[in-house]
């Protein structure tokens, strides 16, 4: 059982989904410092004094795409686990997550972010839970795919989780390139996210 994160403990409100919606679209455009809380409004189609009203601070905006993201996550992961192939999903999810971020403007919006981390204690933390919490929900099908503890799977695996979050996440902000070349580096990545969760998997059935 996938444990619960406090951010999706709540119903969704449509007029904060749309408000970020609406800010994604204009941090990929205009850049995480570019883009002011005024051109964040605007986006949105609110006054200023509105918006502040649901997001005081691009900090709050980014955590509630994070706890956005994360619930979609959440799902996929709930879908793996009772998976009659739970590793083939996750190879699925992988390279599903890589090609969605690389086609549309996911990419550019994380890698705003992630340059903003560097710079923003309270964005670095809120970026740091995120990655955290998808490791969780990897160590969590890494125990149920090998049969081990979550304790002993977090012991074996705990790299092994992050090496692959690594992996997304890096390739999921790569630079606009020759559509070949994205193509080789994206198969690249995808065969060594193949041969990690082989390795867990081999350690499952030698168990």
């Amino acid at each position: 059982m996938l444990l619960p994160l406090k951010q999706t403990e709540k119903p969704v409100d449509q007029r904060v989904t749309d408000i970020l919606s609406a800010a994604r679209s204009a941090f990929a455009e205009k850049g995480f410092d570019g883009a002011s809380m005024q051109d964040l409004a605007r986006a949105a189609g609110m006054s200023v004094g509105n918006f502040y009203r649901y997001f005081p601070s691009k900090a709050a905006i980014v955590e509630a795409l994070i706890a956005a993201d994360l619930a979609d996550m959440q799902r996929d992961f709930s879908a793996v686990i009772t998976s009659a192939d739970p590793m083939a999903m996750l190879r699925q999810c992988a390279g599903e997550r890589l090609t969605q971020h690389q086609c549309g403007t996911g990419g550019r919006l994380w890698a705003e972010i992630t340059a903003a981390a560097l710079r923003k204690p309270e964005i670095g933390l809120a970026c740091g839970h995120m990655e955290t919490a998808i490791a969780g929900y990897l160590t969590q099908a890494f125990a149920h795919v090998t049969g081990l503890s979550l304790a002993d799977t977090q012991a074996k695996f705990t790299a092994h989780a992050a090496f692959i979050v690594m992996l997304v996440k890096s390739a999921s902000m790569m630079p606009p390139q020759e559509e070949t070349a994205r193509n080789d580096l994206n198969a690249l990545i995808l065969r060594t996210i193949d041969q990690t969760l082989n390795e867990i998997a081999q350690s499952g059935a030698k168990g």
